[in-house]
C-alpha cells in the first residue's frame, strides 16, 4: 500500500472516504459518492488522478458491504465496484479514526447526534490532515468546534467545514446567491422555507428529532459558548431588518409562518461575520422562516411545539421525546425514517426577499431603493438534497482548490465556499438556484 499510496497526492489512498455510511444518512451519502466517482470517470470532473478515489467507513464490514451493493444496484450496476475501499472504524477509537483519517483527503461525517459523535471525528481529521465535511444542525457543536480547532486547521492546512446538507447549504448559498445577483449592495434578506408531500406524507428519521432534543435543552450553553468565542460585532449596513413575531401570517404565501428553528440563522451569521472581517465585505441581515399552513395547521404546531418545549427542560422530558419520536411528533419522526414514496413525494422551495441600495446610494441614510427575490428549489431535504448537498461541497473542496479561503480553519459553507463553483454544482445536481423577480428600483 505505501509503495502505491506515495504515486497519490500528498501520498493519501483516497480523496473522500464516508464515515458512518451505514447509518440511515449514510446509505444515501455512499449512493450520491457512487453516483459521483461514476460521473468523474466518465470525464465530467477535474480531479487531478482523472477519477474519484473513495472509501466507506465504520463498525461492521457486512452493513457497509451491504450498502456499497444497494448503492450498486439503485445505479443499474450488478455489483459494487472492487476499487471502493472498505476501513473498519469506531467513534470510540481514535487509533480507528486517526488511520481512516490518514488515508484520505476529505471525511464525509455521517454520524450524529454531533454533539455525542462529532469531536473525535473532527479531532481525527485535523491532526491527521484531512479535512472534514459534516452535516450538522447543531450550532453548539459547530461553534465549539470553531473555537477549540480553527487556529490547529488553520496550521494544518485542513478545512472542517460543518452544516453542508439541507442545513445550512441552501439558506447560507443562497444569500450570497442573491447578494451577487443585485445591482448594488444587498443589505438585508428574509428566507421563507416551505416543504410539500406528497399524498405518503412527510416522514423524517428519529437522529434528527434527537439532535433537536439536545439541542434545545442546552440553548443556554450556546450563550456561554459564543461569550467564549468573544465574537466581534458585525455592523447593520442600510436599514435595520425588522424582526417578526414568533408567528405571523405571510400575504405573498397566504399561510401563516414562524420562525425557523433550524442552524440557518447561525451559520448565515458566521458566514457574513467572515466575509466582513476577513474580506471587507458589507454584511448582509438574515431573517429565517417557515411557512406552517392554515390556521389548523397552526393549532396544532402550537400544541405540540408547546409539549416539547416543556418536556425537553427536564431529563424524564428528554427520555420521553426520544423513545416516542413518532407520538410526539404526530408521525412526522420515526425510528425507521421515511420510505422510498415518501422521499419521493417531497420537496422543498426556500424563497429569499433581499432588499438593499442601488449603486451610489448612501447606505447609512434613506431607505433601500431595491429589491430582489430569488429562489433555491430542491428535492427531498433529509435524505436527498443533504447528501447532493454533501457530495458537492466535497467536490467544490477537492477541485476548486484556488478559490477555497487562503488558510485552513473551521468555516461555514458559505465562507469556505463564496468563490468556488458549488452553486454551479448544485444547480446540476438539481438543487436549483435561481432569480424569481429581477432587482426593481
Amino acid at each position: 500500500m505505501a509503495a502505491r499510496s506515495s504515486t497519490m497526492t500528498a501520498g493519501r489512498v483516497y480523496d473522500i472516504v464516508v464515515f458512518g455510511a451505514s447509518g440511515f444518512t449514510g446509505q444515501f451519502v455512499v449512493e450520491e459518492v457512487a453516483r459521483a466517482a461514476a460521473a468523474t470517470a466518465a470525464g465530467e470532473g477535474q480531479l487531478c488522478s482523472g477519477r474519484l478515489r473513495w472509501a466507506v467507513a465504520g463498525r461492521s464490514r457486512e452493513k457497509l458491504r451491504a450498502v456499497l451493493e444497494r448503492a450498486a444496484e439503485r445505479l443499474g450496476k450488478a455489483a459494487p465496484g472492487e476499487e471502493v475501499g472498505v476501513l473498519l472504524c469506531d467513534v470510540g477509537d481514535a487509533g480507528s479514526l486517526a488511520a481512516m483519517a490518514r488515508q484520505t483527503r476529505v471525511v464525509l461525517n455521517c454520524v450524529g447526534p454531533y454533539r455525542f459523535f462529532g469531536e473525535p471525528v473532527v479531532e481525527a481529521c485535523v491532526e491527521n490532515g484531512a479535512s472534514c465535511i459534516d452535516i450538522s444542525g447543531e450550532p453548539q457543536f459547530l461553534e465549539g468546534m470553531y473555537l477549540k480547532y480553527n487556529e490547529r486547521a488553520a496550521e494544518k492546512g485542513v478545512y472542517v467545514i460543518g452544516s453542508c446538507g439541507f442545513d445550512s447549504i441552501p439558506a447560507d448559498m443562497g444569500v450570497l446567491y442573491t447578494r451577487d445577483k443585485l445591482k448594488g449592495t444587498l443589505t438585508a434578506v428574509e428566507s421563507f422555507l416551505s416543504v410539500k408531500s406528497g399524498p405518503e406524507g412527510l416522514g423524517v428519521h428519529d437522529g434528527t428529532w434527537k439532535s433537536a432534543v439536545y439541542g434545545l435543552a442546552d440553548e443556554a450553553n450556546l450563550k456561554k459558548l459564543r461569550k467564549q468565542i468573544g465574537y466581534a460585532p458585525v455592523p447593520v449596513v442600510g436599514a435595520k431588518l425588522k424582526k417578526r413575531g414568533f408567528m405571523f401570517y405571510s400575504p405573498e404565501f397566504k399561510e401563516y409562518c414562524i420562525t425557523f428553528m433550524g442552524s440557518d440563522g447561525s451559520v448565515v451569521k458566521r458566514t457574513q461575520r467572515y466575509l466582513y472581517t476577513e474580506l471587507q465585505q458589507t454584511p448582509v441581515q438574515y431573517g429565517a422562516y417557515v411557512t406552517v399552513g392554515g390556521l389548523g395547521s397552526v393549532i396544532k404546531l402550537m400544541f405540540l411545539g408547546m409539549l416539547f418545549l416543556l418536556l425537553v427542560k427536564f431529563n424524564f422530558g428528554r427520555k420521553l421525546l426520544t423513545k416516542y419520536p413518532e407520538f410526539f411528533s404526530a408521525g412526522r419522526f420515526t425510528k425507521k425514517g421515511p420510505t422510498q414514496k415518501q422521499m419521493d413525494g417531497t420537496s422543498f422551495t426556500m424563497t429569499f426577499f433581499g432588499e438593499g441600495y442601488s449603486e451610489g446610494q448612501d447606505l447609512q441614510n434613506g431607505k433601500p431603493n431595491v429589491k430582489i427575490c430569488t429562489e433555491v428549489k430542491g428535492p427531498e431535504p433529509g435524505y436527498i438534497a443533504t447528501p447532493i448537498a454533501m457530495v458537492q461541497a466535497a467536490l467544490s473542496l477537492l477541485e476548486d482548490t484556488a478559490s477555497l479561503p487562503k488558510r485552513g480553519g473551521v468555516y461555514s459553507p458559505g465562507a469556505a465556499f463564496s468563490k468556488t463553483k458549488l452553486i454551479d454544482r448544485l444547480n446540476k445536481r438539481g438543487v436549483e438556484f435561481s432569480v424569481i423577480s429581477k432587482p426593481e428600483v
